[in-house]
């Protein structure tokens, strides 16, 4: 009768939702959270039960509880009228509370927590967070997000996706009679004005002139800038390298799965400057400091605005990050290396399981050959 396993639940991304069989389903929304409910018939009409979140709520207590559930309809009750009556329903800021401590801990950027919190701070709890969730409208949350929808559109959706995230939990939890209508809502919103979405990036004919500058003065910012250039590294991955992951001898950088966006284990071959820049920082190296870019505070890595300053003292108008787009171009334009091993080195992820699994097992050495042709592109002139 069982369709699902926890390996399912744990794996389940994909918007929908999934058939245990007996009524109960796992729901994914579209931020990720995932929630049981309990569809019934009574007097002939269908109604779905919230049985609470995923992120606490076991494959097993949940099969547990659409039993309990089917056996309340059987007997003529309502199972969310006979919830306990201390089942106070929570309003949308104690709600809020209960599903950033449930969550808290599947985030692996702790800044993540409070970004999330401040953003309710400051645009969702004026108006919506003294209000039980089950008398949270449509209308309401239109009201409250287009007062930034325009002028702050990033954060207006952010904002959107938060209290949706929300409200979903709340009727997962029977709280509410309905999921929050996020869709609905959206499309009372005025359009946006249109934005690229990406990281503003150097033209990669310009990055060899640019390192010049850059190894102009040195410092820890300046060799970990120049060192995610020439890996095509993420910042945050750079700035929180430590020694032990890497192999100075085979020329190997292993990213650790938990630092890595991805959640998945990334290993970067090193060209010979970069191998250079790992062995200054080790004369430059601060005692008993892990870190191989250590920031000005004991012990802590740099900030994660310290290469963003860089780049403004040195009056260029681009991103640390913007330097992955300017190699995916060169690659692109300049070479012939084959795309996805361009993707492999970015650390992208590849839908077809088949196709990863073959991926990380052939492109090292492929991948190799690339960043050393990229190295000399970035060379700067003798």
């Amino acid at each position: 009768m069982h369709r699902l396993s926890e390996n399912v639940v744990e794996s389940a991304f994909r918007p929908g939702r999934y058939c245990d069989g007996g009524g109960l389903y796992l729901v994914v929304q579209p931020g990720g959270s995932k929630s049981w409910i309990c569809r019934v018939q009574r007097d002939g009409t269908r109604r779905d039960i919230g049985l609470g979140s995923a992120a606490v709520v076991t494959l097993a207590d949940a099969r547990e509880k659409a039993r309990d559930t089917r056996d309340q309809i059987d007997m003529g009750l309502d199972p969310v009228a006979e919830r306990p009556r201390r089942e106070v329903i929570p309003t949308f800021r104690q709600a809020a509370a209960r599903v950033l401590e449930e969550v808290r801990g599947t985030w692996r950027n702790k800044k993540h927590a409070a970004q999330w919190q401040s953003s309710l701070e400051a645009y969702a709890f004026p108006h919506i967070g003294n209000v039980k969730v089950n008398r949270i409208t449509g209308p309401m949350i239109r009201n409250m997000l287009v007062r930034i929808w325009l002028e702050k559109p990033e954060t207006a959706r952010r904002v959107r996706q938060r209290v949706g995230n929300i409200l979903d939990w709340s009727y997962s939890m029977g709280y509410r009679d309905s999921e929050a209508p996020m869709r609905a809502i959206s499309k009372g919103l005025p359009r946006q004005p249109r934005q690229d979405g990406h990281f503003a990036a150097m033209p990669y004919d310009r990055v060899a002139a640019f390192i010049v500058t850059l190894r102009a003065k040195e410092s820890f910012s300046r060799l970990a800038l120049e060192f995610a250039i020439l890996t095509a590294s993420r910042s945050g991955e750079v700035r929180g390298a430590t020694w032990d992951e890497f192999d100075l001898g085979l020329r190997l950088w292993t990213i650790p799965k938990h630092r890595m966006k991805a959640n998945r284990e990334h290993v970067v071959p090193l060209c010979n400057r970069a191998v250079a820049i790992v062995r200054r920082c080790a004369e430059l190296r601060t005692p008993s400091c892990d870190l191989v870019f250590s920031g000005t505070k004991k012990g802590l890595p740099l900030s994660d605005m310290t290469l963003s300053k860089l780049l403004k003292l040195m009056q260029q108008p681009y991103t640390a990050h913007g330097f992955r787009s300017s190699f995916r171009d060169w690659v692109s334009e300049e070479t012939n290396h084959p795309s996805d091993v361009a993707e492999a080195a970015l650390a992208h992820l590849v839908a077809d399981k088949t196709e990863a699994a073959y991926r990380r097992g052939k492109l090292l050495a492929k991948r190799r050959i690339m960043m050393e042709d990229w190295a000399r592109y970035c060379e700067p002139p003798s």
